[in-house]
């Protein structure tokens, strides 16, 4: 039969604990020894839980052995069948009187089991109860007060909650019984791992958010970590802890080696002598045991656990699949190699990786392991953290190295200590060996060269270095090297190092020891939120040519000695909070790019600056508290791009003008800071445009513009032209020269009235919101073919000319065609074609002849015979 959980491979170890035996079982012979107590007996016994039972035919007087006594004494439980005669036995009455008097003074454990009598006829002594004192009160009348001390225990003893099998068949009311022992030793024997610090903490984790326990679903549960992580001792635990929870459980340790040493079918043979509690089990093959498994288990509720589990075929032939076992079940496998899990169809959310202990828990083990308390003596407490920091957390390599330093004076901890790196403990080292002869050749010589040359390198420069990706990620897998978000401590070992990319890693500075990167050309520290400064010995590295800084939002600001890195050429401060620069910055001759854009606090560029001729790039869009450039700005002969939108500057120095290689200028809005700002904005007057003949696009957005200077034709390479937003009346005549201009955008520009012929290169004219616009350009006509796109959104004025603006432009090949009422924003993104054609204007009605019409998101019309060969545009108008 099978009652209760576990399996027999071992039983509790109760002397340990200053006790003899487990259970007591006290009954009445003649009414339940070879039924119910028998029964009750051989299920603890099979579960391995030591049970006191008097199978002695003794005379059952008023002496009772003294033996039996003291098993009473020496027990953690009690289990007393209160049968019809019970109360009839002299001796089972003294021994229910020692079980009350030890369960009030050793804190025995009672379980009343009521064995077809009524319970409330044992508290009342009704019926046979009341007979049976009736007799002791006459035969030991010269000791009536022991009488009446029996009398108490069982009215005592009845009203401790318990079983009745009245209305209940015998075998699940035995199954409850081991069931609630099992689990309560289990607890008990469970804690006695005092020195296993942390491990509290991880089993709860994984009973809450992993196990589910009490759930009708077929869980896998995978232990992933690196050898000596303590992965095998968190399994052991987690079984004594929860398997009286189920049906029969299981647990197979050493998976790895055992397989190897005796083949999967002794472990199949091992998981269903544990769960069917049989001791004959058959398997022929390992197919045999395949089907047994699946034949016997999969009504059955069961806990399995593959410990140190690391080829696919173990998983194949012990647990392949969730249909195997019943509902409830949970399946808890131990490896070092995640993908092996991944690959048994769990999802990460099933998968626990056994982290490291920290620095307080690795010292508390430790501690215990060498000075049998929680913490090191004074004396040894320097030695003690710096093999806290050797042994990185790793619970094996502190209890190895702990075995190895204790009782051992303080001069040769200093020897042994000096001989680690050279001389790990053969044990630790052996640990390990086991993941790395599990590699391929290709994974070894990775495996290596990270340990030798890459240790504490960024992930990505050493893939791009190697050109590999999927094997580095393989080697984390299988627990043999940890990617951390850290920086190394060990920075300045690295002398060789070119690239050194930290980004977004958890460091409120660089050590110092960075000044010994020599070789460094790259140091990429972005999204380093927590860094509030760089080393002053950072301006040694006189290679650096890119510093990116990028994100870096507490740094406040940048060494003073910034200027020695002459090689620099890329600075990104950008998103950081500097406040100024260091003056030293006009000695870094070959910078060629700066971005300080979005530096919120950041309120003044140095005069030093002017002289950085070979600058080609100055971003400092975004600088909100930022007022003022330098006057002599234009000085920068070099500069492509300078973008200083989003400022406080009201009006940028007139020198930046003069900037004859100047590309790219941006500049939107010209309203001061908060404090500054007024209701009449200053009005920006531009100077002569004709110094800027390199610039390609040119953004003066919101800047209160009157006017645009008429040689605006002198910019003769500019491609795109963005003066939304300001008050000019019309644009000059002479734009119709720009022969490269593609784009323009004038949007909301309120005061503009008009607008002049414009290049035939112009790709899209963008002039929503010009409120006040009533004249297009006669080039805009049926028999032309200058095809721009025309987005008029909310040009009022022009709503009257709807229907002739419509009629002229309709014959267009390819014209799509949009009309508007709404102030919303139209989206074009679903049209495609090279001879598109966008007129987007104001209107109030639909022209006569769009025939086909419909309310709602779509029309339906039907396609004339021969349409592709005849049709040369379609038109469509949309109203919302």
């Amino acid at each position: 039969m099978d009652f209760g959980t576990g399996s027999t491979s071992s039983s509790f170890p109760s002397s340990t604990f200053g006790y003899t035996y487990d259970v007591f079982l006290s009954f009445r012979g003649e009414d339940t020894r070879n039924n119910f107590a028998g029964h009750v007996y051989t299920a603890l016994n099979n579960k391995g839980i030591h049970t006191f039972k008097d199978d002695e035919k003794l005379q059952r007087g008023t002496t009772i052995k003294s033996e039996l006594l003291k098993a009473i004494e020496k027990s953690r439980f009690a289990v007393v069948i209160l049968s019809k005669d019970y109360a009839s036995s002299s001796w089972c009455l003294i021994e229910l009187a020692k079980i009350i008097e030890c369960m009030k003074t050793t804190g025995l454990t009672v379980l009343p089991v009521f064995h077809e009598v009524d319970p409330s006829d044992v508290r009342h002594l009704r019926g046979v109860f009341e007979g049976a004192f009736a007799e002791h009160s006459v035969r030991l009348e010269d000791k009536i007060d022991e009488v009446n001390n029996w009398r108490a225990a069982l009215v005592e003893v009845a009203n401790i909650a318990g079983w009745d099998l009245r209305d209940r068949s015998e075998s699940p009311v035995i199954e409850e019984i081991v069931r609630k022992i099992y689990g309560q030793l289990n607890f008990i024997y469970s804690n006695v791992h005092e020195d296993c610090v942390g491990l509290d903490s991880r089993v709860t984790e994984i009973k809450n958010s992993y196990l589910g326990i009490g759930l009708e679903d077929v869980r896998f549960i995978g232990i992933w970590g690196m050898g000596g992580m303590g992965k095998t001792t968190l399994a052991r635990v987690l079984h004594q802890r929860i398997h009286y929870h189920f049906d029969g459980s299981s647990f197979i340790g050493n998976v790895r080696e055992e397989s190897c040493k005796n083949g999967l079918i002794s472990l199949q043979k091992q998981l269903l002598d544990d769960i069917l509690i049989e001791s004959n089990i058959q398997i022929r093959d390992i197919q045999w045991g395949i089907n047994m498994i699946k034949d016997r288990l999969h009504k059955k509720k069961v806990l399995i656990i593959l410990d140190d589990v690391d080829q696919p075929e173990q998983l194949e032939a012990l647990a392949r699949k969730r249909d195997w076992f019943g509902p409830g079940s949970r399946i808890i496998i131990t490896t070092r190699d995640q993908r092996l899990l991944i690959t048994h169809d769990m999802t990460e959310a099933e998968i626990y990786e056994v982290n490291k202990l920290d620095s307080i828990e690795a010292l508390k083990l430790f501690s215990r392991e060498v000075f049998k308390k929680d913490y090191p003596p004074e004396d040894f407490k320097e030695l003690s953290t710096n093999i806290i920091c050797y042994a990185g957390g790793l619970p094996l390599a502190l209890k190895v190295l702990g075995a190895s330093l204790m009782k051992r004076e303080l001069v040769v901890w200093k020897h042994i200590l000096a001989k680690l790196k050279e001389d790990p403990p053969k044990k630790l080292m052996n640990a390990f060996e086991i993941s790395y002869n599990g590699l391929d050749s290709k994974e070894k010589n990775l495996f290596l060269d990270i340990a030798c040359f890459f240790k504490g390198k960024s992930k990505d420069w050493v893939a791009s270095i190697l050109q590999i990706s999927i094997e580095i990620d393989s080697l984390k897998e299988k627990s043999l090297i940890n990617i951390s978000r850290k920086l190394p401590t060990n920075l300045g070992k690295l002398k060789y190092l070119e690239k050194l990319e930290a980004i977004g890693i958890a460091i409120s500075e660089l050590p110092s020891s960075v000044e010994r990167l020599t070789s460094l050309t790259s140091l990429n520290l972005s999204d380093c939120k927590d860094l509030l400064s760089l080393p002053d010995t950072i301006c040694s590295l006189t290679n650096l040519k890119t510093l990116t800084l990028s994100g870096c939002s507490s740094l406040d600001r940048l060494p003073k000695k910034l200027g020695n890195l002459t090689s620099l050429k890329v600075l990104l401060v950008n998103k950081s909070a500097i406040r100024e620069l260091p003056s030293s910055l006009e000695h870094l001759s070959n910078l060629t790019s700066l971005n300080l854009s979005d530096c919120k606090e950041l309120l003044s560029i140095p005069n030093a600056i002017c002289n950085m001729t070979n600058i080609e790039t100055l971003i400092l869009s975004g600088c909100s508290k930022l007022e003022d450039l330098p006057k002599n700005i234009g000085n920068l002969i070099g500069l492509k791009m300078l973008g200083i939108s989003g400022t406080a500057m009201r009006e940028p120095p007139s020198s930046i003008f003069l900037i004859k290689n100047l590309e790219v200028l941006c500049f939107h809005g010209c309203e001061g800071t908060l404090s500054t700002r007024s209701p009449n904005p200053v009005r920006l007057e531009l100077p002569s445009l004709s110094c800027l003949r390199s610039l390609v696009e040119l953004k003066l957005r919101d800047c209160n513009l009157r006017a645009i200077p008429n040689d605006i034709d002198s910019l003769h390479l500019l491609n795109k032209l963005n003066l939304s937003g300001n008050n000019f009346v019309c644009l000059p005549e002479s734009i119709i020269r720009l022969s490269k201009l593609e784009y323009i955008c004038i949007e909301n520009c309120t005061s503009l009235q008009s607008l002049p012929q414009i290049p035939l290169s112009t790709r899209s004219i963008w002039a929503n919101g010009c409120t006040s616009l009533e004249t297009l350009p006669n080039q805009l006509k049926q028999d032309s073919f200058f095809e721009p796109n025309v987005y008029l959104l909310n040009c009022f004025k022009l709503a009257d000319k709807f229907l002739t603006l419509l009629s002229c432009y309709f014959q267009v090949l390819s014209l799509s065609l949009s009309l508007s009422l709404s102030l919303s924003e139209l989206c074009y993104n679903d049209f495609s074609g090279r001879n598109r054609y966008d007129l987007v204007v104001p209107g109030r009605k639909f022209p006569k002849w769009f025939s086909h019409r419909r309310r709602g998101a779509s029309v339906i019309l039907q396609v004339p015979p021969n349409f592709d060969e005849k049709c040369l545009a379609i038109g469509m108008c949309a109203a919302f």
